[in-house]
This record gives C-alpha cells, structure tokens and sequence, in this order.
C-alpha cells in the first residue's frame, strides 16, 4: 500500500512526465517535428521523378530519407522541408535537387 508522501510523489513524477514536450523516439524533445506524413514524401518524390519510392524514413530534422528509382537507376534521395528533392549524397554538399514544385 502506498502512503501519502509516496502518492504525492508519484503524482508529482506523473505531472512532470505528461508537462513534457511530446517528440519521436532519438530526437531531442525541443525538435519541432512537423505534421507531414509518408504518403505526401511518396507523391512529392514522385512528382519530382523518381518511382519505386520505399523505406522512407523521417528524420528529427523533418527530411525524408527513401530509396528510389529514376530512369531504372537505383537512388537514395532526401525530402527536405522546403519541398526540394535531392539525392542524398547531394542533400548534405549543396548541389541543386529538382523541387517537388517544378
């Protein structure tokens, strides 16, 4: 049975447990994760070119990772937030990925 101080206590850890910011497992719980989902990256990788997207995977910084086929070439690519398309290599050097816009 528990006592009083131990009730008191365990509210108080419960309360500070569910005051907490929610956040996917790994990420930082100050990480703002947006509300986009796995289908809308599937169309926007599409629309950008690639077919065969899977294993699409979101990261704490809210990029899409997926495994992809462009002209029957096998590609890792990266959705960032802003819509861009790259490969991923590409992604993290800064070259220019078609938009998921154009």
């Amino acid at each position: 049975m528990i006592g009083k101080t131990g009730l008191l206590a365990a509210l108080a850890v419960a309360g500070l447990t569910l005051s907490a910011p929610l956040a996917y497992a790994g990420c930082p719980a100050d990480d703002h994760i947006d509300g986009s989902t796995a289908a809308q990256a599937t169309q926007k990788m599409e629309h950008a070119g690639y077919a065969h997207v899977r294993d699409l995977k979101k990261g704490c910084d809210n990029y899409w990772h997926a495994n992809a086929e462009q002209n029957g070439k096998p590609e890792m690519i990266v959705l960032a937030p802003s819509g861009k398309v790259m490969v991923e290599n590409d992604a993290y050097t800064g070259t220019a990925g078609k938009s998921a816009s154009n």
